[in-house]
């Protein structure tokens, strides 16, 4: 089913039953999209998307949800993808870019997994010009929810001037980041790719780190977040910042092959983003 305005967009995924929408252009509209059980949301050719709008997915276990080769813009006020307390959802192939403002709460989280989200995989992508990039877990004290959950799989994704949350991580175990490239994440002293908070467990795999003012954060904490976990292995760092380590991390509950730090930048660069499917 092929859709052409943000109205019949929304009519779309907010109707009951399976279906895989196509967006043809670029469709603006402001408010929420309550995307439902069994869609797949994807754009045509290399241009279409969506602008000014959430794409809330929320209260599914399992959601079944797949947003595939759109752009989209970042939200002011709000986030672009929000994703809570669901599960089993694939975010790929998509180009998501805002603005740089001065106040970095202009716009809130490009990709955020909050409420106990869960089974969810961040691929291929291509994130720029963005403060808040991606939160999983929305606060210090939810961790009565979140723990046990917030198994989250972020691979071959470019993220270039994010300069924060890329991603975030409250209580998650385990956060899978391996294969990403990382560019320009430098607009100021307190910028940082990856953070491993409130004894979430991040494995930091085979990523590659260009002008990064701090790489990973987790035994120092951030902001006021206690310390989490984070185990880093075979990343290279040029002109970036440390990753810092902190205890261990358990096993990532699938099989994979890592791809080779060294083509890494290749792949991300000529694969990512929408267009590219």
């Amino acid at each position: 089913m092929t859709v052409s305005s943000w109205n019949d967009l929304r009519t779309q995924a907010q109707a009951s039953g399976a279906r895989t929408i196509l967006v043809n252009g670029m469709l603006s509209g402001s408010g929420t999209i309550e995307v439902t059980a069994n869609k797949t949301i994807r754009g045509v050719g290399a241009s279409s998307g969506v602008s000014g709008t959430t794409l809330n997915i929320e209260d599914m276990q399992p959601a079944n949800v797949i947003i595939q080769n759109l752009n989209i813009r970042g939200v002011p006020g709000g986030d672009a993808i929000q994703i809570e307390n669901a599960t089993h959802i694939w975010i790929d192939h998509n180009t998501m870019s805002s603005t740089i403002e001065d106040d970095v709460d202009f716009y809130d989280g490009m990709i955020d997994i909050t409420h106990a989200g869960d089974y969810i995989t961040v691929s291929w992508n291509i994130v720029r010009d963005h403060w808040k990039t991606s939160l999983v877990g929305h606060s210090d004290g939810n961790a009565g929810e979140d723990e046990g959950h917030l198994r989250i799989t972020y691979h071959h994704n470019w993220f270039d001037r994010t300069f924060e949350r890329s991603p975030r991580v409250r209580f998650g175990e385990t956060v899978h980041v391996f294969n990403n490239y990382y560019t320009n994440v430098n607009n100021n002293s307190a910028s940082y790719a990856i953070a491993s908070t409130m004894d979430a467990g991040v494995l930091v795999e085979g990523n590659v780190f260009e002008n990064v003012q701090q790489a990973c954060w987790s035994a120092s904490g951030y902001a006021d977040s206690d310390p989490g976990r984070l185990v880093a292995r075979n990343n290279s760092l040029t002109n970036s910042g440390p990753c810092e380590v902190n205890g261990t991390v358990a096993a990532v509950p699938y099989g994979y092959t890592a791809e080779n730090v060294n083509t890494v930048k290749a792949s991300v660069t000529s694969s990512a983003g929408a267009g590219r499917i």
